[in-house]
């Protein structure tokens, strides 16, 4: 059965001077529990730690495959993960108020 609320990210497709931006963009559309499914052929991670010092507890990060040539990583918004840990990530982060971060940075 299909999750309606995991949505694909092909990485491989875009041009690599625009990926983070398409990822954040993408981030940045879901809403909280909803899940980007990242696929890429290189292991990104520059762009794991990008995630983790903008978004926080806010975006939850778990592979599904990591091999090589092969990498898939799914992407959650987790407001509430947020709440718990005290707070604080949504002022750090530059998203601009997009609907699924939580940021009100707009």
């Amino acid at each position: 059965m299909f999750d309606n609320s995991v949505y694909p990210f092909d990485a491989r497709g875009v041009a690599k001077r625009f990926r983070h931006a398409a990822i954040f963009g993408a981030l940045e559309s879901l809403d909280d529990g909803e899940t980007m499914r990242f696929v890429n052929d290189h292991d990104p991670l520059p762009l794991l730690g990008q995630i983790q010092q903008r978004y926080g507890s806010q975006v939850g990060i778990a592979y599904v495959a990591r091999e090589p040539g092969n990498i898939v990583i799914d992407f959650t918004v987790q407001l509430g993960a947020q709440q718990e840990a005290g707070g604080g990530t949504a002022a750090t982060g530059s998203c601009g108020g997009g609907n699924g971060c939580g940021c009100s940075g707009g």
